[in-house]
């Protein structure tokens, strides 16, 4: 027997979210990682590396929407959803992702990086 697995959820307004960011080096590359996300940039500087991590984000919010896996894959990463229409979306914290995420665990305990926050708007996903 095949379990059904539930339908995507309907994408209506959105919401703006904050994340960390962590800017760091690694191999001559200046990388942008976002963490709650899994998502990364890299470059040259840190401008550039920022640009990358935009771009893969626009790509990122672009491929889940048009095949309606954004909820399953936020909640891949540890997001919790919400009913409340003011704040829809929880990111998951960091000592949650440090035990889940060994790349992020990895970096976090074995370079330097400087923390950045960026704002992430989201569509709002309900039932």
């Amino acid at each position: 027997m095949v379990a059904k697995s539930k339908p995507e959820k309907k994408i209506k307004d959105g919401t703006d979210i904050q994340l960390p960011l962590i800017i760091f080096e690694e191999g001559g590359a200046t990388i942008c990682y976002c963490p709650a996300l899994d998502l990364s940039g890299y470059g040259y500087s840190e401008t550039e590396a920022m640009e990358s991590y935009n771009y893969n984000l626009s790509e990122y919010f672009d491929h889940t929407i048009k095949t309606n896996t954004l909820a399953h894959d936020l909640r891949r990463l540890g997001w919790l959803f919400n009913n409340n229409k003011h704040k829809n979306l929880i990111p998951p914290p960091v000592t949650s992702l440090l035990s889940s995420n060994s790349n992020f665990k990895r970096v976090f305990e074995k370079f330097n990086y400087k923390k950045l926050s960026s704002k992430v708007h989201f569509p709002s996903i309900s039932g």
